[in-house]
C-alpha cells in the first residue's frame, strides 16, 4: 500500500512510483494493481527460497526509498486498517475498467493484498495432482498468514477479512474438480467462449494452474507485514509442493470440507479448529501434522492479532509501516 507519511491514508501514487522506478535496475518489477494506491512487487524466476526472499527485500527497499522522497510510505498488510475500499481510486487501465464494469461493487471492495507464490511444475498433470494434494492444507496456511482484521476503520470479527472479500468475486475459493489437464483446458475454453472472462487469470481461485509460467500459483496467504513471515510462508508452500509431487493423492480434495475450513481460518486464524481426516483439530495440532517443516512459523499467533492489540488505528498503521521496511 502507498500511504501518506503523516496521516497513513492511501495515496493514488502508483504512476509516479513506476515513473520514478524506470531508471532502476531491479531483480523483478513494480506493477499496477486494481487500486492506484497499491503497488505489486513481482520477482523474476528464483532458483531458491532464499533468492526469492532477497529479491523481495530488494524490491521493498527500492519502493520504500522512492516513496519516501515523495513523502509517502510503503505498508504491507492484508488490508488497510481505516480506508474505505469502495472509495479508493481505480487504476486507469482497460482490464481494470472491465473488471469493475462486470463485478461492480464486489470488485471495488478488493482493497486487499495477498502473497502469491508460483511453484514450477514438471508438467500439467503433475500440476493438477499437486493442486489436489495441497488443497486441504491451504486453510491452515490462511490461518497462519491472517493479517487483515480491519475494514473501513472497524474490526470485522474476521482475522482474515481479505478471505471474505475475495470470496465475493465470481470464480473464487477452491477451483472445481478437474481430473485431467485436458478437462481443465476444455472447461476454461468453454467458459471463455461465453465472454464472461477473456483469460484464465480472471479465475480468482485460491490455487490455480498458470500454464504460461509453467507453475502452480498459490494465492491463499494474506500479505505479510514481516519479511520473515513472508520467507517462512514461501518456504512452507515450496516444500509442500515438493512433497506433493512425491505423494500425489488418489482422489480430489473435498470441496465442502475445504469451504468450511476456509471460513474457520478466516474467522479465527490460529485459534480455529479445522476438519482433518474426519476430526476437528486445532491449528497447532494440524501444524504439528504437516508433512514438511513449518519453516519457523508460530502456529499459536498471527499478524492480525498484533494489529488488534492496539485500539488506535493510526498506531496500527505506523507499526505496519515500520515493520514493512525499517528506515
Amino acid at each position: 500500500m502507498l500511504l501518506d507519511a503523516e496521516t497513513f491514508a492511501p495515496v493514488p501514487a502508483i504512476r509516479q512510483l513506476l515513473a520514478d522506478a524506470e531508471s532502476r535496475e531491479l531483480p523483478g518489477r513494480l506493477k499496477t494493481e486494481l487500486h492506484a494506491s497499491i503497488v505489486e512487487l513481482n520477482t523474476d524466476v528464483c532458483r531458491s527460497v532464499d533468492e526469492a526472499v532477497e529479491t523481495i527485500r530488494t524490491l521493498r527497499g527500492a519502493a520504500a526509498e522512492l516513496l519516501e522522497r515523495r513523502g509517502l510510505r510503503l505498508a504491507a498488510a492484508g488490508s488497510h486498517p481505516f480506508a474505505e475500499p469502495e472509495e479508493l481510486e481505480i487504476v486507469d487501465e482497460k482490464r481494470y475498467a472491465a473488471m469493475v464494469g462486470y463485478a461492480g461493487v464486489t470488485a471495488r471492495r478488493q482493497g486487499v493484498s495477498g502473497l502469491h507464490v508460483h511453484v514450477g511444475m514438471p508438467g500439467p498433470e503433475e500440476c493438477l495432482a499437486t493442486l489436489e494434494t495441497i488443497l486441504p492444507w491451504m486453510p491452515l496456511v490462511l490461518a497462519l498468514s491472517a493479517n487483515s482484521p480491519y475494514l473501513a476503520g472497524k474490526a470485522t470479527g474476521l482475522l482474515s477479512n481479505r478471505a471474505e472479500v475475495l470470496a465475493q468475486l465470481p470464480r473464487s475459493g477452491a477451483p472445481p474438480v478437474f481430473r485431467t489437464y485436458d478437462e481443465w483446458e476444455t472447461w476454461i475454453e468453454r467458459f471463455l467462449g461465453t465472454g464472461l472472462a477473456s483469460d484464465y487469470t480472471q479465475f480468482w481461485w485460491d490455487v490455480r494452474p498458470h500454464p504460461r509460467f509453467g507453475t502452480l500459483e498459490i494465492r491463499v496467504p494474506d500479505q505479510p507485514t514481516s519479511l520473515e513471515v513472508t520467507a517462512a510462508l514461501i518456504r512452507l508452500l515450496r516444500d509442500l509442493c515438493a512433497w506433493a509431487l512425491e505423494h500425489p493423492v488418489g482422489e480430489p480434495a473435498d470441496r465442502g470440507v475445504y469451504q468450511e475450513n476456509r471460513w474457520a481460518a478466516s474467522r479465527l486464524a490460529t485459534a480455529a479448529e479445522l476438519i482433518h481426516d474426519g476430526q476437528l483439530l486445532s491449528v497447532p495440532q494440524l501444524f504439528e501434522g504437516l508433512p514438511v517443516d513449518g519453516g519457523g512459523l508460530d502456529p499459536t499467533t498471527c499478524e492480525a492479532e498484533r494489529q488488534l492489540a492496539s485500539g488506535d488505528l493510526c498506531a496500527v498503521c505506523a507499526d505496519i509501516v515500520a515493520r514493512t521496511w525499517p528506515s
